[in-house]
């Protein structure tokens, strides 16, 4: 079974940066899309960024967009997403999901594997 391992989560104060990595464990993994969601108490998990690899094609939700840049390295099998400017209203656990099918939409809740999350908390 893979799993996925997220990390690079924290407290920041609101302006600050953090990178967000996920990494699959166990057997070779062949995944297609890949995605950042994140979830705040109360709320709806929702998507942050997703890529279709085969075609790199990338997706940003409109609240993220020109602030955080999903990136992958395929040597390292490595997902990441870099969050700059950060908001206090991006304060979620940060969650990363993958599919060895294309998901579509990127930010449909249907991925396959799902990490445990990460916390990220933007406050002064």
């Amino acid at each position: 079974q893979v799993q996925l391992a997220e990390s690079g989560g924290g407290s920041v104060q609101p302006g600050g940066s953090l990178t967000l990595s996920c990494a699959p464990s166990g057997a070779a993994y062949n995944r297609n899309s890949m995605a950042w969601f994140r979830q705040a108490p109360g709320k709806e998990r929702e998507g942050v960024a997703g890529i279709f690899i085969g075609g790199n094609i990338i997706y940003y939700a409109d609240n993220v967009k020109g602030r955080f840049t999903l990136s992958q390295d395929n040597a390292k099998n490595t997902l990441y997403l870099q969050m700059n400017s950060l908001k206090p209203e991006d304060t979620a656990m940060y969650y990363c999901a993958a599919d060895s099918l294309v998901v579509v939409p990127w930010d449909s809740p249907d991925y396959n594997d799902w990490g445990q999350g990460t916390q990220v908390t933007v406050s002064s």
